[in-house]
């Protein structure tokens, strides 16, 4: 199924995110002669060239003259976003849309370099985007047009789920816990092999059990109506096993605060990574 957009596009890096992102859209069906690639490690577009009719170049600057983008995506390294930002401005102009996945680089750094008409958007996406599972969230400025918005969304939705805040500083949570979220997830899996490990496991059988059972318990809450409370009861027999570690892991001092200090250390950093 494809995302229609019928648009040049200009994709500014091409790293981990950037080059899930060019997966999603080129899986999607939009057209490798609609898409730019400006990257200077050859090494890091190197699984897309055999895509034909994709331009891959070193630098803005080999551009042709009079290319005009409609989309120009940041997905660069936030000590990098400056100068390319600065090689950008002549893009500048009601056509073109801004999207940056840039963590930590806040809409009025874009529009100090750009210009304070240029339209803006500013996403938080997650590493399952590598797998089509991911998420984003975005937020636009207020030169960004509906139909800036409905390109940038296609675009964002090829490689997962989206959604919009209307108050940028909504993004600092939003990293906290989606963009974050993942090592959560990661850590968890990482801690249930080693306890299997402690308990008596052996190594290799704890790692898989771990692994599949949080994979498949993932699955199971997206494929699933219900709410995770709601999945978590229905695993949860009286005077069961599950019950007497949901016991620890529910008490005052248990998961849920451990969370809550968590998700509020990432957000506070974003806010200072942002200021």
């Amino acid at each position: 199924m494809g995302i229609s957009v019928e648009a040049p596009v200009l994709l500014v890096g091409c790293g981990n995110m950037g080059g899930a992102m060019l997966g999603g859209w080129l899986d999607r069906k939009i057209l490798p002669e609609q898409v730019t690639i400006i990257e200077p490690n050859p090494a890091a577009a190197e699984a897309f060239r055999c895509w034909a009719g994709l331009q891959i170049l070193s630098s803005i600057d080999v551009l042709d003259p009079i290319y005009r983008p409609v989309v120009v995506v940041f997905a660069v390294k936030p000590k990098e976003t400056e100068g390319v930002l600065k090689d950008c401005r002549r893009f500048v102009g009601r056509q073109t849309v801004f999207l940056s996945i840039v963590a930590g680089k806040r809409i009025r750094f874009f529009e100090e370099v750009l210009g304070k008409e240029a339209a803006i958007v500013r996403a938080m996406p997650n590493t399952p985007a590598a797998v089509r599972r991911g998420i984003s969230v975005a937020f636009a400025n207020s030169h960004v047009t509906e139909e800036h918005r409905a390109i940038c969304q296609r675009l964002l939705e090829a490689v997962g789920e989206s959604d919009w805040v209307g108050d940028e500083a909504l993004l600092d949570i939003v990293t906290a816990v989606s963009g974050s979220g993942p090592a959560y997830v990661f850590l968890f899996t990482e801690c249930l092999a080693k306890a299997a490990i402690k308990a008596g496991l052996p190594a290799s059988l704890a790692w898989r059990l771990a692994r599949v059972t949080v994979s498949g318990s993932g699955a199971l809450l997206r494929r699933s109506g219900e709410a995770p409370d709601v999945l978590r009861q229905n695993v949860t027999s009286p005077n069961g096993t599950t019950e007497a570690a949901l016991k620890l892991l529910l008490s005052p001092d248990g998961l849920q605060p451990l969370i809550d200090r968590a998700v509020t250390a990432a957000a506070a950093r974003s806010r200072e990574l942002g200021d």
